[in-house]
């Protein structure tokens, strides 16, 4: 048999009948009854049909998932964000008593200076007691070794009374929350001009 583009006429005696497909219309049934591949495309029917429920079911509870994972994660989110917002609470409180000391402090007639530094001390106490609590330590200064991780340079002192690159006057104190470094310590350092 010849090739053809499609166009030319085909001659009925070159056709090979005995393998023609029949019309699906007419020979539907006679299909079904003559051949057992038949039912076993109505298996495959019914098993496509299974697995189409279960991939529709599988999309359900993935989309259903999805969402209650958004869900949780939006109220994560609101519940760290309410935490943050009150998370400075518990230190304000433990503040509130020295505030309160102070005014008591103001309003106080004039006192003897003496009286009035005993209080001032008093209260100083209380904030340290109060930061205390909350892990809040001061960075030792005065006399260590210069540490440029805890202490901020401010001015080298030329001096032999102390070590080269020991700390000799502390002028600001920092402070350490646990084992986090809040402030360094603004510090004048020794340096020694003799060898």
């Amino acid at each position: 048999m010849a090739k053809t583009n499609g166009k030319s006429r085909v001659d009925p005696q070159d056709l090979d009948l005995d393998h023609e497909l029949p019309a699906a219309e007419e020979n539907e049934e006679l299909e079904r009854n003559n051949n057992p591949a038949a039912g076993v495309a109505g298996g495959v029917d019914s098993e496509y049909q299974k697995l189409r429920a279960e991939r529709d079911t599988l999309l359900d509870r993935l989309a259903r998932l999805q969402a209650e994972f958004e869900n949780a994660r939006k109220r994560a989110a609101r519940e760290q964000q309410e935490f943050r917002d009150f998370a400075a609470a518990d230190a304000i409180k433990a503040l509130l008593p020295s505030l309160d000391s102070f005014e008591r402090a103001l309003r106080t007639p004039e006192a003897k200076a003496n009286d009035f530094r005993n209080g001032v001390e008093l209260i100083y106490k209380q904030m340290q007691d109060a930061l205390a609590k909350m892990g809040v330590r001061p960075v030792p200064a005065e006399g260590q070794p210069f540490d440029p991780h805890m202490h901020e340079a401010i001015e080298m002192v030329e001096t032999s009374d102390v070590p080269d690159h020991h700390v000799v006057e502390e002028l600001q104190r920092g402070y350490k929350l646990k084992d986090r470094l809040l402030r360094p310590a603004m510090v004048k350092v020794a340096q020694n001009s003799k060898p």
